[in-house]
């Protein structure tokens, strides 16, 4: 039984090197090909700024709430006037 140094053969590096660049061509050609309708079109493309246009209006109604205003106050003062 041989001893293990820690250290890796070289063949067992090369093999294992040659076998992740075979996976990855592999991967690039299922990537590249892709299916045909690989994008949105233009009217997810209408609904998804739809979506972030409301998304944007609820946040920025939260931020601008008075509670959220006053709480964000209160930790700035805090962190300005801390010793």
């Amino acid at each position: 039984m041989k001893k293990f140094t820690g250290v890796a053969r070289p063949t067992t590096v090369l093999l294992a090197v040659r076998g992740f660049g075979d996976w990855l061509r592999r991967r690039y050609r299922k990537v590249a090909d892709g299916p045909p309708d690989a994008g949105m079109s233009t009217a997810e493309y209408a609904i998804g700024t739809v979506a972030a246009c409301a998304f944007a209006a609820v946040l920025y109604k939260v931020v601008t709430s008075g509670t959220v205003s006053g709480a964000l106050s209160e930790i700035l003062d805090r962190a300005l006037h801390a010793v």
